[in-house]
């Protein structure tokens, strides 16, 4: 499939272009002129932005139950929509050819307006629907706390550059990341996408990231545009559930920690951020009302634009106006504190707390008819409209939507990214325990549990065994507990890992058994704060892992590189600790079995 060209606009029939197509002109005046154009419908279909999937040979997904709740030709030339977040992966000629497909689609509307494709996190491990997908195609690195725990501005930089590098290949614009919420309640299931627990590390990870995904200071036609979340902080969700859900929806601050959460954004805001999306959470018990923050404009008219001074984009939290079914299973709008509201008055709600944009919502006809119906000014939504189109400017895709599938095919998974990655995967490695087993230097008889062996076999020094009655150290990879909501019959639902974050009594006294047996180096996946500390005292080593790869975990442990990670947040000594604790407060516990950056390394 051959790279398309944008067709001319010539609106009045006179050979001239428009002014909204011609980039000599400032973009305030680009952005008059177009919107001027724009028809009522035109308008509201800028204001939603849905999930679309791609086929495996990257052409358009056209059934009426795809999720984006329509066809995509439906979307795009029927709803007149040109935004959207792309849900799963292909190959990179594959994306590159869907997402051109998508453009040629949108050049053939009245006014050309192409779309702005946006994407989750797709560079590292984790694989939940609802908030990453793994890396797939793309080079693979750290989770965020894995970035975190390295706290490297120059590595996060270098990391948002090859993302927004890889992005631009295959036509994404926009990045619904990064999460810049506090993960101050441990048993939160979204705190393996956040930077910790610490405001001041947050805040001073998040400048250079927007940087890296721009590729400068300022949004350009190479850069990436930054949607960071979830405003005004998630993290104190009370008993740690999530507002994905019902039993998830309030977010309390009994240490009146609030403001401490508003730090990262503070700092978003200073860097340049161009989009922000508040959380589905309602709060408990502050100033506000106690309504889902998409909904609440005392939060983001109030705090967010007139207090914090933000101008840019607004978008909600994905299906906020009507109920839907997710993965096969019926799931309520997240209309948490108005549930009460008809889905026409949700949005009347939504636009009127100073929102620009519905995330995972296919309904203009709502706006349309809100307009109509007297109900609201055109011109409330002219503003929002003009700030959507502005981005569009900036971000050089009236020149240029379209991409070269065969630049596509180079840069997706370079060589030099995966490099990298790889490397950042073994840094961010964090060693909390080492009686001096780590690095292993003699020959020695391995037992390995819970990763593939075949990452020692190079090792000449060590001889694996299948008995660890016959070894003289074992490695135990194990992954954070979690507690399976009961009841719970949704794959999506049971993505979320949330609940207690110790070992069951069983599974532990399986543990401490092989620990007990012979000396043992513990390998723990830490996307919570694992409640271990049986496990602290008993092994050998023990190796806190954010998003590696058993290749890297093996480097590490045989010496070949030293880790560098520091804990970006504590990992507490009880259950009872973490469950009477408060859900906004930071590196509460006064007796962690290891604190706030946390850690030790070896020479290599």
């Amino acid at each position: 499939m051959a790279t398309a060209t944008r067709p001319p606009r010539d609106l009045n029939h006179n050979g001239t272009v428009e002014p909204y197509e011609d980039p000599t002109q400032p973009v305030e005046r680009r952005v008059a002129d177009l919107l001027g154009r724009m028809t009522l419908q035109e308008k509201a279909g800028l204001l939603f932005q849905t999930i679309l999937t791609m086929n495996p040979d990257g052409t358009l997904v056209e059934r009426a139950d795809a999720p984006g709740g329509a066809p995509t030709t439906e979307l795009i030339s029927g709803r007149s929509m040109n935004h959207f977040n792309l849900s799963g992966s292909g190959s990179p000629r594959a994306m590159a050819e869907w997402h051109n497909r998508l453009q040629e689609l949108a050049s053939e509307t009245r006014l050309g307006i192409p779309v702005t494709l946006a994407s989750d996190p797709r560079h590292s491990f984790t694989d939940n629907p609802a908030t990453a997908m793994r890396s797939g195609p793309f080079s693979q690195w750290p989770e965020p706390l894995g970035l975190a725990a390295l706290g490297d501005t120059d590595l996060i930089r270098a990391y948002a550059d090859t993302v927004r590098r890889e992005y631009l290949s295959v036509g994404i614009r926009l990045a619904l990341h990064p999460q810049i919420d506090l993960a101050t309640e441990p048993r939160w299931a979204r705190g393996n996408g956040t930077f910790g627990a610490d405001a001041e590390l947050t805040s001073r990870l998040v400048g250079p990231y927007l940087e890296g995904l721009r590729g400068g200071d300022r949004l350009g036609p190479d850069s990436v545009a930054a949607m960071v979340k979830h405003f005004p902080g998630g993290g104190p969700q009370k008993d740690g559930e999530d507002p994905h859900f019902v039993y998830g929806r309030e977010q309390v601050y009994p240490g009146g920690f609030f403001d401490y959460h508003l730090k990262p954004f503070r700092a978003a805001i200073a860097a340049g951020v161009s989009q922000i999306m508040p959380y589905y959470g309602m709060p408990v018990g502050t100033e506000h009302e106690e309504v889902g923050f998409g909904f609440n404009r005392g939060v983001i008219t109030g705090l967010l634009r007139e207090q914090l001074g933000f101008e840019g984009i607004v978008c909600t939290d994905w299906a906020l106006i009507n109920d839907a079914p997710i993965m096969g299973h019926p799931f309520p709008a997240r209309a948490w504190g108005v549930e009460h509201l008809s889905p026409l008055e949700r949005v009347l709600k939504v636009l009127d707390a100073g929102a620009d944009q519905f995330g995972g919502e296919a309904c203009p006809e709502l706006v349309v008819e809100l307009v109509r119906s007297g109900r609201l000014d055109e011109a409330r939504l002219d503003v929002s409209a003009a700030r959507l189109l502005r981005e569009k400017f900036r971000l050089g895709l009236f020149e240029d939507p379209f991409v070269d599938p065969d630049l596509a095919e180079e840069t997706v998974g370079a060589s030099a990214y995966r490099t990298q990655g790889a490397a950042a995967q073994r840094r961010a490695l964090t060693l909390l325990v080492n009686d001096g087993t780590l690095p292993f230097r003699r020959p020695t008889r391995l037992y390995v549990e819970g990763m593939s062996s075949d990452a020692f076999t190079a090792a000449d020094s060590l001889q694996l065994t299948d008995d660890p009655g016959d070894a003289d150290v074992a490695v135990l990879r194990l992954d954070t507990p979690y507690e399976p909501l009961p009841g719970a019959d949704s794959a999506y639902e049971r993505g979320f890992h949330r609940g207690r974050l110790d070992f069951p009594a069983e599974r532990l006294r399986e543990i401490l058994q092989l620990l007990d047996a012979v000396p043992t180096v513990v390998v723990l996946h830490l996307e919570r704060p694992a409640v271990i500390p049986e496990i602290a005292e008993r092994c050998a080593a023990l190796l806190g892992a954010f998003g590696a790869g058993d290749d890297a975990v093996a480097d590490v442990l045989l010496g070949r590189v030293a880790p560098e990670g520091r804990l970006p947040f504590q990992l507490p000594r009880t259950m009872d600790e973490v469950t009477h604790g408060r859900p906004d407060v930071p590196h509460e516990s006064t007796d962690p079995v290891f604190d706030f950056g946390h850690g030790l390394t070896f020479a290599p």
